[in-house]
């Protein structure tokens, strides 16, 4: 649906990339990105409406709904629907009318996002038109701030509806109401801002936002966040950037790339920890036990494969900002990835330059820079692979095993393995990536005339920038990345024997 037109006026700003790197090739593209991001809402609902019917058709009301493997049937009843005295669910009705609710939108959104992909403008023109409206410029500071803007009021008015809904339709399902639990309304919820924001300092207990014990705190808090963000969204269309924002931030597509998918991932850790200790917003009834990935019976619950699949995802998500970051502040430095130096000369001022810091003005950062691994000279494109591969292997063990460390799996071998597992998996699926990029990458280099570099950054070997150099890195990244997690696997097993030495 996101193909390019081979004859597209704009086939000069479409990035020579594969197709593994998604809508990246759309980003001078308005329409057809808006045509993309379209769809994605649509199968985001496709989703919600089918998995919910999908959940629907094997849920049975004899078993605690946390060991069913259910995803969103825990998250309707917590917020109220269809549930009564003790979490028992008395009617599925609703999860099914919520779901035709997501299925219709779908169709029609899905309509719109094949419309805007095939048959739409590419390029979207910024005029006071309705469709201009839409239509945007990447370093357009003033039109980026006002689509932050936007998204924040859009944010804020999402918070309020679950206000309204705790408040006037039908309320929330409370796990502290006697009897196990029932669904009220929330009629006086908690306005005082020294209450509220007390969460974040811990006032309340060292769990800090976590620590939230009741629907009131719950439902006010969520009354000043949909407050602060329609505000600061208001804010941000009436206004423009600040100096210091112009000079700080990089306005690009990739930048705001990096911004967005960095808040993506903070929220991610946020929810993996949230789920893994409150049990006011995920109440055990419909979740599982707090601070625990399996039942007594040995079942993964909805807690676990929630708290497991938020955090994954946000590591996943920071990998992702970091990366994207860095290429967006090299890409504006001048930075060529294809030949691994600046393209320009350092934007010095001649009358300032006797005042930089030690670090700009002497060697010791090209000096740390030309010693990495992927710089140091005279080292053979294997043990390149392998060096960063048993760092990155031996370092990913331990989050991994902090996370298995919940519950029974903390007290036991079984958590070790699972971080070795994990971080094994990871390791590979970095080690296909790796594979894709040199595949796509390196087959359609040219011989042609490298154009004249500052050399104020070290250069990537020209023995790595072959196929057959990527392809034995990429050999040394997955045999050292499993090896040094097999060697921190192996420490942290053995270390009951080192504690008999101390």
């Amino acid at each position: 649906m996101t193909a390019v037109i081979a004859d597209s006026p704009y086939k000069q700003q479409i990035p020579e990339v594969g197709w593994w790197a998604g809508n990246f090739r759309l980003t001078n593209l308005s329409g057809k990105l808006l045509g993309a991001h379209i769809a994605h809402a649509a199968l985001i609902l496709l989703w919600a409406g089918g998995m919910t019917l999908f959940e629907l058709s094997r849920f049975n009301p004899n078993v605690p709904m946390y060991e069913q493997g259910l995803i969103l049937l825990p998250h309707l009843a917590t917020l109220g629907f269809g549930v009564g005295a003790g979490g028992q669910v008395i009617s599925t009705y609703p999860y099914f009318v919520i779901s035709v609710l997501h299925l219709i939108p779908s169709v029609i959104l899905a309509a719109g996002g094949i419309y805007h992909s095939l048959l739409g403008p590419e390029v979207l023109e910024d005029n006071p038109t309705l469709a201009g409206f839409f239509g945007y410029d990447w370093k357009d500071k003033d039109k980026m701030t006002t689509i932050l803007g936007i998204h924040l009021v859009i944010l804020g008015v999402g918070a309020w509806l679950l206000v309204a809904k705790a408040m006037f339709w039908g309320g929330l399902f409370d796990p502290w109401v006697a009897g196990g639990g029932n669904v009220r309304v929330i009629n006086h919820p908690t306005l005082n801002p020294l209450r509220i924001f007390g969460y974040l300092f811990g006032v309340w207990g060292p769990e800090g936002m976590a620590a939230v014990d009741n629907l009131e705190d719950v439902v006010g808090g969520h009354i000043w966040v949909g407050l602060m963000l329609i505000g600061g969204g208001i804010f941000h269309i009436l206004t423009k950037p600040f100096a210091w924002a112009r000079r700080v931030l990089i306005y690009s597509g990739e930048a705001y790339l990096a911004y967005s998918i960095g808040g993506v991932a903070y929220m991610g850790f946020l929810a993996a920890y949230f789920a893994s200790v409150n049990n006011t917003v995920y109440p055990e009834v419909f979740y599982g036990p707090v601070k625990a990935i399996e039942t007594s019976a040995g079942i993964v619950s909805a807690r676990g494969w929630l708290v497991t699949f938020h955090f994954v995802l946000a590591v996943i998500f920071l990998l992702g900002h970091i990366w994207h970051a860095l290429r967006a502040r090299a890409i504006a430095a001048g930075f060529d990835f294809k030949n691994g130096d600046m393209v320009q000369p350092p934007q010095i001022n001649p009358q300032t330059a006797n005042q930089a810091t030690a670090i700009a003005s002497s060697d010791m950062t090209l000096k740390f820079l030309k010693y990495l691994p992927i710089y140091r000279p005279g080292v053979s494109p294997l043990g390149r692979g392998l060096e960063i591969g048993m760092a990155h292997g031996y370092w990913l063990v331990g989050p991994f095993v902090t996370l298995a460390s919940f519950g029974s799996l903390g007290n036991s071998n079984l958590g070790n393995l699972v971080g070795l597992i994990a971080t094994g998996s990871l390791i590979v699926i970095l080690t296909i990536g790796f594979s894709i990029y040199g595949t796509t990458n390196f087959e359609r280099q040219l011989e042609t005339v490298p154009p004249a570099m500052v050399a104020t950054v070290p250069s990537v070997p020209q023995t790595v920038n072959t196929t057959e150099g990527w392809s034995q890195f990429t050999e040394g990244f997955l045999i050292g990345g499993i090896g040094g997690a097999i060697f921190a696997y192996l420490l942290l097993s053995s270390a009951t024997v080192f504690a008999a030495f101390v």
